[in-house]
């Protein structure tokens, strides 16, 4: 695709949001592993992009355009930035909503270098003119710009050195097929489970030179959500708990308390997790709802709703979608100690005809 770029010059029209760094140089989170060998979980994954990897190096050649797909804090930014130490190569990082124009994306990509890295969170939000041009960066690693106006015009192919795309997002579907076909590796990443969030919250309590027994390691895990940011997160309150309470050392009693402080149940549900349960359940007899009355209901955006509270409650059966709607299940009832009132029948599901 050819866009306009009158008078633009790629080192002064450079987005002052993107953000430009060397993967060493990355300190923004100390947490975060800076190779594989350190990044607990998504074994399958990581055995693929080591091989992967290790054989661009050996060729010499930038690593294949990358898609990390998965929910939101598993890990999608932490694996750029690994893949950039891995290859030796620079890395540079921005996100699509930060892309606002054609000359935001040019002024990156004409001052990429050999073999490196460069990273768009958020890919499904790239504004489609920047996306195709995306196309032509990522198959020929040139891109097209149109110099002058009316009869004057001329256009300018400018190369590009090769460079390795890594796009991340959390919802794949809103990716389009023409994009999402340019990149050569694939990785899904998947909700972790409690004994690789164990893994993840000692080898953080070691960084952060934070006391936690084994046993409450455990149990903060399995209150994380399947999820390494969380953990980290509940990890760091917990400290702070610990710090005023028992001299810094973290042990069940103060997972508990903590918890219980910052409104999490055994089960890893946060307040708001039970407040849309108990809403499905007292307000729509159990459901079904749509997604847009529960979200007025709840007081929380849709997308909120469905990226961050629905899949987890999904996921551990508490709660089910139907053609219909949101509909709550019987564990969900068990859990808010209300009785159970048989449910929908399968015509209110939608599901008979």
């Amino acid at each position: 695709m050819k866009q306009e770029f009158n008078d633009f010059n790629p080192e002064e029209d450079s987005p002052v949001a993107v953000t430009f760094q060397r993967a060493d140089e990355k300190t923004e989170n100390v947490l975060r592993p800076q190779y594989l060998e350190d990044f607990q979980g998504q074994a399958q994954l990581k055995e693929n992009l080591s091989v992967f990897i290790k054989a661009a190096r050996e060729r010499g050649e930038a690593l294949d355009h990358t898609f990390l797909i998965g929910p939101p804090g598993l890990g999608k930014t932490t694996l750029a930035s690994i893949i950039a130490n891995e290859m030796h190569s620079e890395l540079r990082m921005t996100s699509a909503p930060a892309l606002d124009k054609p000359k935001d994306l040019a002024g990156i990509l004409t001052n990429v270098t050999e073999n490196s890295i460069f990273f768009i969170d958020e890919i499904h939000r790239l504004k489609p003119a920047l996306e195709e041009m995306l196309y032509i960066a990522m198959e020929d690693f040139e891109i097209d710009w149109v110099i002058g106006q009316g009869p004057s015009a001329r256009t300018m192919r400018i190369p590009l050195p090769r460079f390795t795309l890594i796009g991340a997002t959390t919802k794949a579907g809103s990716v389009s097929t023409p994009l999402s076909e340019r990149f050569g590796i694939t990785g899904h990443l998947e909700y972790y489970n409690d004994e690789e969030l164990k893994k993840i919250v000692l080898r953080s309590a070691d960084i952060l030179s934070c006391r936690i027994d084994d046993e409450a390691a455990s149990l903060l895990a399995h209150c994380s959500r399947g999820t390494p940011r969380i953990a980290n997160r509940l990890l760091k309150r917990l400290r702070d708990f610990a710090d005023v309470m028992k001299g810094g050392c973290i042990d069940t009693d103060i997972v508990r308390y903590g918890l219980d402080k910052l409104g999490i149940d055994s089960n890893g549900l946060e307040k708001q997790d039970r407040a849309i349960l108990r809403t499905i359940i007292q307000f729509y007899q159990g459901g079904p709802v749509g997604a847009d009355t529960l979200s007025i209901s709840v007081g929380e955006a849709v997308e909120t709703l469905e990226d961050f509270y629905e899949p987890y409650l999904i996921q551990q059966g508490y709660l089910k979608r139907t053609p219909r709607g949101r509909m709550v299940t019987r564990k969900a009832y068990d859990l808010l100690n209300i009785e159970y009132n048989g449910g929908s029948t399968d015509a209110d599901q939608g599901l008979l005809f």
